[in-house]
């Protein structure tokens, strides 16, 4: 039987908006108090997020020629996955960069991942496996 993607668009939206929401509590609540460090990994998450959105849009506009908003969705989680070990102490620029960063070499992970037709339906190898290794 055929894959035909993704089902439905607005469920994906929704899941990610409330990963996005959950993903504050883990970044900024896991200090266990509210803080200067708190407040930045809060700030960390959105930049970052957004960022690695935009530039997983803007990639995919570029080599695709047709951005998607499932594609924005994505490069949102890769922020999230990525600016997790840092979120509480690196800048707001840093912040940028790590966003930027995660969403070139995750949209390039999830190319490669889809050209050589590895099944992997949630892109989970392009948007998290990477963060998991540079961790290290």
């Amino acid at each position: 039987m055929r894959d035909r993607g993704p089902h439905s668009i607005p469920l994906v939206a929704l899941g990610t908006g409330l990963l996005w929401f959950g993903w504050y509590g883990f970044n900024a609540g896991s200090e266990l108090r509210i803080d200067a460090v708190t407040a930045t990994a809060f700030l960390n998450t959105d930049i970052a997020a957004s960022f690695a959105a935009v530039v997983w849009l803007v990639l995919a506009w570029n080599f695709e020629h047709k951005p998607k908003f499932l594609g924005l969705l994505t490069g949102a989680v890769a922020g999230l996955a990525t600016i997790t070990p840092a979120a509480g102490y690196v800048t707001p620029t840093s912040a940028v960069i790590i966003g930027i960063v995660s969403g070139v070499v995750c949209y390039f992970a999830v190319a490669l991942k889809n050209r050589l037709r590895w099944d992997d339906a949630l892109d989970v190898w392009g948007s998290m496996g990477w963060e998991a290794s540079s961790a290290w």
